[in-house]
């Protein structure tokens, strides 16, 4: 019997696509061409696509190469998105936590509730720290977060950050504690952490069977605090009409990469050398000699990309059960990509989407109400 508690408890996932806003979309992965560079216009097209299409939410990702700043962008194309929330990247640590509440209760405002937070605790540009002060470091940064957001102050003394400030400006249009914030890691210090903070822990692929030993882990964690957390999984895809058409393409996807060049894209990732890639490029080590971790999921991505490295490769029929395998474990939340991003996300629009029920994971849902609701910047009414 399985020990995994979630907070969605209904057979509903939030089905969220990613937006390549870091240069790393492609035709042949590893061959750069000018078609997928990430400018404005290319990744603004792919957000809004999405959005059409009916994702519930999109991955903004976070890292310091040629690229996008995420809350540059976010607060950019917000204003343009109809219905999908925002899932947007936050690396502790880069701005100054109060600072940082403001700017996302802003964009907050500006989507009205339709933002999500991920918190990335890697690595700052041109730094180091071991992991146990890195993630104490992301700690209070999410500590003072939450102060921000619920507080009439921010009251705060830890061992990077010494602040006492009133909390009037920082106010964000969810009223219940801020943007659920989604969070992934699989060393200890990460995985404390998600378990005393965050709201929805990140999975990327993995077997099945560590899959459902990481949930029940996760869950032993936070029941220890007297909390639940929901579940995600973030991995690639490929889906065509036959398996064959889609084991083809996947073959095809790197047919022009060279490996040494798959290594210097990887290394550009500020997370490059954490566990959880250090864990993708053992998967794939121990993958059968069509680079397969598992029945249709192929690990070949990883050879020219760092974090998550593996995708679902088949049939609609296949995929559909894949993930309703995942979604029976209990997973609740997937963000899918594929390449490229714009040409793939019509297969998987026009295959699987509206064949997941799909559920938008919120605040609402997902924490116990405040006492005392907290008044918003802005007056209006909730659409």
């Amino acid at each position: 019997m399985s020990n995994i508690e979630i907070r969605t408890k209904d057979k509903k996932a939030e089905v969220s696509w990613f937006c390549d806003i870091c240069n790393g979309d492609f035709e042949y992965l590893g061959v750069f061409d000018g078609k997928y560079r990430s400018n404005f216009a290319h990744t603004k097209d792919i957000l809004l696509k999405a959005d059409r299409a009916g994702f519930q939410n999109i991955l903004l990702p976070s890292s310091y190469q040629t690229g996008q700043d995420t809350l540059t962008f976010a607060s950019a194309v917000a204003p343009m998105v109809e219905q999908m929330s925002l899932l947007t990247a936050i690396r502790c640590g880069e701005v100054h936590p109060p600072m940082l509440a403001r700017a996302i209760s802003t964009l907050d405002h500006i989507l009205k509730g339709r933002l999500t937070i991920n918190i990335i605790s890697s690595d700052l540009p041109g730094t180091k720290l071991h992991s146990e002060p890195r993630y104490q470091k992301s700690r209070e940064v999410i500590e003072i977060l939450k102060q921000a957001w619920s507080a009439d102050e921010i009251n705060f003394k830890g061992e990077f950050y010494n602040f006492q400030l009133p909390t009037d400006p920082v106010k964000p249009y969810q009223q219940n504690g801020g943007p659920l914030l989604y969070f992934g890691g699989i060393s200890e210090s990460a995985r404390e952490l998600c378990a005393e903070h965050c709201d929805v822990f990140l999975m990327w692929p993995e077997t099945f069977a560590n899959i459902q030993a990481t949930m029940e882990d996760m869950s032993a964690r936070a029941k220890k605090r007297n909390r639940t957390i929901d579940f995600g999984l973030r991995i690639h895809m490929i889906v065509r009409e036959t398996e064959n058409e889609a084991r083809d393409y996947a073959k095809k996807l790197i047919s022009k990469l060279d490996i040494n060049k798959g290594s210097e894209i990887k290394s550009r990732s500020l997370d490059s050398k954490s566990a959880g890639v250090m864990r993708q490029d053992e998967l794939r080590k121990q993958a059968d000699e069509d680079m397969y971790i598992e029945e249709h999921i192929w690990s070949g991505i990883g050879l020219a990309r760092s974090g998550c490295g593996s995708a679902i490769v088949g049939d609609p029929d296949q995929v559909l059960k894949k993930i309703q395998a995942y979604m029976d474990l209990g997973i609740r939340s997937f963000i899918f990509s594929g390449y490229p991003l714009g040409e793939e996300l019509d297969y998987v629009a026009k295959y699987i989407l509206s064949k997941i029920p799909q559920v938008r994971l919120s605040v609402e849902q997902n924490r116990t109400p405040l006492d005392e609701p907290i008044t918003p910047l802005t007056t209006g009414e909730r659409k």
